[in-house]
């Protein structure tokens, strides 16, 4: 019965989230629902269109090379316009008519979503704060040796070659994740990972 009774409080709690997300983001359902769309790959052409357009713009990044004070400024600056323009351009561009209910659906979806993934953020920081009052040491160990492996990493690799690689797989990991591709590739390596273990156990053995 309490664990009935939490997952109850569970939804409610995320149903209250999601309805507060949509009013806040109502502005930018149209955004919302369109890059929806294209990061599930509803059409061949997105992940192309994905891929090429993160390319085209790492690719001017690289050619102006900006400082980082004027990337930093010119990043927000252009934040401020789109956060300003593209809402009221879509309003007044598209007819009332044009928000369906399956565009309702899709705005919905996208707001539960936003809200589960903040909750499992949220989850995350509460889980690492309890690690560090409980243990201390394995909290400092883990925080340690993981920002060491990233400080390593960062120096393998030049900064703007890893945020390419960053931006494009979060982009493209929806999709790829909606198509099964992703689940095929974890599924295939979890398999060798288990082949791997049972020779080594015949071996024992």
């Amino acid at each position: 019965m309490a664990t009935a009774g939490m997952e109850i409080s569970k939804e409610n709690l995320l149903a209250a989230e999601t309805a507060r997300l949509e009013e806040q983001l109502q502005r930018w359902g149209d955004v919302l629902v369109a890059a929806e769309r294209a990061l599930r790959w509803e059409k061949p052409v997105y992940p192309v269109a994905i891929a090429g357009a993160v390319s085209l713009l790492f690719l001017v990044i690289y050619w102006l090379d900006p400082s980082l004070l004027t990337g930093v400024s010119t990043f927000v600056m252009t934040l401020c316009v789109v956060d300003f323009l593209l809402p009221t351009l879509t309003s007044k561009f598209l007819s009332p008519n044009h928000w369906t209910t399956d565009k309702q659906q899709h705005f919905n979806d996208v707001c539960k979503q936003l809200a589960n993934l903040r909750r499992r953020l949220y989850g995350w920081g509460l889980r690492l704060q309890d690690l560090r009052e409980e243990k201390p040491l394995v909290y400092l160990a883990t925080v340690t040796v993981g920002l060491l492996v990233l400080a390593w990493i960062g120096e393998q690799f030049h900064n703007l070659l890893l945020t390419y690689m960053l931006v494009m797989s979060l982009l493209l990991l929806p999709g790829l994740n909606r198509h099964g591709v992703l689940s095929k590739y974890v599924g295939m390596a979890r398999d060798r990972i288990n082949t791997l273990l049972k020779r080594k156990d015949a071996k024992r053995e």
